[in-house]
Order: C-alpha cells, then sequence, then structure tokens
C-alpha cells in the first residue's frame, strides 16, 4: 500500500487524519510545527512526539517527496535553481530568488505544461502530469532548509511562476496556499503570494468566486496588445480571447493592496512596438489602479524564433505606459546565467544539468 504524505493535508484533514488514528487532537498542531515550522527533514527531529507515534509515522507515512538531484546558483545574483527528482523519475524545477528586503521563491506546479506559449521553454515537451499538494509544498520546505533557517533567509514570498499553470491544477494549487496561509501551518502572509495565470477565464472566475480559496495575488500573462498578436504567441487565447479576459478581469472584486499584475514579456518586432504600447494602455483604459503591468525583456534560449529588444526599445515602452499614468515596470529576469529566468524552467537531460560540483543528496 502507498504511504500517503502528510504535506498533501490542509489543517483540517490533518486534523481529521490524527483523530481517525486515536490520537489526541493537539497532534495536529504538534506535527505541523514540526514540519512546517522546524522544518525537520525526519520524524526522529519530531522530539516531543511519543516514540510510539514517530515510528508509527515512519511506518505508515512519507514527509518528503521531493529528491534533490542537483542546484546551480547565479554568479550575478546569487539566485539558485533547484532540480527535484519525483516518486515516478520526473522532475521539476524551482527557483529561489534573493532580494534587497526579503526572498522569493518560484514554485512548479506540474510536470510540463499544456498551455503553449511559443516564447516558452517551459512547454516544450507538453505537459506530462499535475503536482500532488505534496510535491507543491515540499518545494518550498525544502529549499527553506536548503538555505537556511536564520531569519535574514526567510522566504517570505512565493510566486506560482515556475513551470506549468497553475489554474489547471486548481485544487492542488488551491489546498498549497491554504497551507502556505494557515498560521498554524506555514504561516505566510496572503498578500506575498502570487498565482500566474496564462488566462484561463473560467478559472480565474472559479478561484474568485471559491470562498475557500484564501484571497492571494494574481498575475495574468498578457504578452499582446492586441487579439491576432496574442493568439499567434499564446494558441490559448483562441479559446479566452483578450477581450473576454480584460473584461473579467476588470468585473472582478477590487481589494486596496492586491492589484492584479499583467504580464508581458516583450519579443523583439512581434509586440514591442510604441503601438503596443498605446493599444495596452487603451487595454487598461480608466482602470488604472487596477493593474501594475510587469515588462520582461524576452531571454532568448537556444532553438527560439523570438529575440530580446534592446534597453532603449524597453524603456520607451514603459515611459508611454507612465504617460498615460499607469504603473509599469522592467523587470529584468534573475538567474539569467543559469537559465533560471522567466519562461526558462523546463526539465533537462540529467547529464547535461549535473555537475559534481553542484551535485547535492538529501
Amino acid at each position: 500500500m502507498e504511504k500517503i504524505c502528510l504535506k498533501d493535508f490542509n489543517f483540517g484533514e490533518l486534523e481529521r487524519w490524527v483523530r481517525k488514528q486515536g490520537w489526541q487532537k493537539f497532534r495536529a498542531k504538534q506535527i505541523a510545527k514540526w514540519i512546517y515550522n522546524k522544518k525537520v527533514a525526519s520524524y526522529d527531529e519530531m522530539t516531543d512526539i511519543s516514540k510510539e507515534i514517530r515510528q508509527y509515522l515512519k511506518e505508515n507515512t512519507t514527509l518528503n517527496v521531493l529528491k534533490l538531484v542537483s542546484y546551480e546558483k547565479s554568479k550575478i545574483d546569487g539566485s539558485i535553481k533547484f532540480l527535484w527528482q519525483l516518486h515516478d523519475g520526473n522532475t521539476i524545477e524551482s527557483v529561489f530568488i534573493p532580494e534587497r528586503d526579503h526572498n522569493t521563491l518560484c514554485i512548479s506546479t506540474q510536470v510540463g505544461c499544456a498551455v503553449g506559449c511559443k516564447f516558452c521553454y517551459t512547454t516544450k515537451d507538453g505537459l506530462i502530469r499535475n503536482l500532488t499538494t505534496a510535491e507543491i509544498v515540499d518545494q518550498y520546505i525544502q529549499v527553506q532548509r536548503f538555505v537556511g533557517l536564520e531569519p535574514e533567509k526567510r522566504i517570505s514570498n512565493i510566486v506560482y511562476m515556475g513551470m506549468g499553470e497553475p489554474l489547471a491544477n486548481y485544487d492542488n494549487v488551491k489546498k498549497s496556499v491554504q497551507i502556505f496561509t494557515d498560521e498554524r501551518m506555514a504561516g505566510l502572509s496572503n498578500r506575498k503570494i502570487t498565482i500566474s495565470s496564462s488566462g484561463i477565464i473560467a478559472q480565474i472566475l472559479k478561484m474568485y468566486e471559491d470562498k475557500s480559496f484564501p484571497q492571494v495575488r494574481l498575475a495574468v500573462s498578457l504578452n499582446a496588445s492586441d487579439q491576432k498578436t496574442r493568439e499567434e504567441i499564446m494558441p490559448i487565447t483562441k479559446t479566452n480571447t483578450i477581450e473576454d479576459l480584460m473584461n473579467t478581469l476588470n468585473s472582478l472584486p477590487f481589494k486596496t493592496g492586491y492589484r492584479i499584475m499583467l504580464e508581458y514579456v516583450l519579443l523583439k518586432g512581434v509586440n514591442d512596438t510604441e503601438e503596443d504600447a498605446h493599444r495596452l494602455a487603451k487595454l487598461i483604459g480608466k482602470n488604472k489602479k487596477r493593474y501594475k503591468v510587469n515588462l520582461i525583456p524576452f531571454n532568448p534560449f537556444e532553438g527560439s524564433e523570438y529575440e530580446r529588444p534592446d534597453e532603449k526599445r524597453v524603456e520607451r515602452f514603459q515611459k508611454i505606459l507612465w504617460d498615460y499614468n499607469i504603473s509599469a515596470f522592467i523587470r529584468w529576469s534573475k538567474g539569467k546565467d543559469i537559465s533560471a529566468a522567466c519562461g526558462q524552467l523546463r526539465k533537462k537531460q540529467l547529464d547535461n544539468f549535473i555537475s559534481k560540483d553542484s551535485l547535492v543528496k538529501v
């Protein structure tokens, strides 16, 4: 019989499972403390839990579901890209990004991706499968354990911007957010968690209408100012048109401090013209306080048909948006020297990825 993983449970489920074993209710808080606060790697470290219970946990459950195969650290900005192996042999990646005043973790939600954005490296192999809740959550636990538990190394921000379309793995993503934001578990701030979507309208509406889905930030990959261009680079637009998408986003409940991020990957000669900037401003229209625009200069990869626009062109695009009083920021991607930049998370052949100096066993 396959063992269950405790990281698949939100707190209510963990509590019910504990009672089912005939243990007292407070054991759920104890177990959650060791997993999410102490971030232990084994049951033996749970020293205030009886040996009998620890033995039962060892025999009937698993604590870690990811195996760290390799990591690479950027010499430019200190970002660290991790390659994890799953129980079925598939691999996923996540990236630790140190910022000036906080640390961010970019996590994956699927093995591969079915959306098929032409500028994204992750989609090359298509979708293999969804990640479980535990596989999503364990990225946070294990990366935090790896970088250290000191206050200055604490991961405070989580972005669902790694491999996969988060809202296509709705239930497991929702449960992982519940775990991340529950004070009895990871206890992260709702405002510090961002879910990025390619713009699946039905799933965005579902998330906002779902009372059990904690309110977090939403980022939408727009990447074009008109339907034709967006359809060419993002096939999903054929059934989720840019007009319908913007109408949906404009209709969502608005709360101060939760502006929607419009992510816009700038592709040279495709969507980076002054006309594009003006059209994007008109798309936003009177809803300027609702949005923040992240301009992301494209990160070239081998075999890509697209190029990165020059710096002046990127800055000109930004200035046009600012002239419309639209908050627009250029996101110069981190970890470019280790292929950890936006759109470049993808399963790689281990022979090409692993070096003896970077191999780490967990």
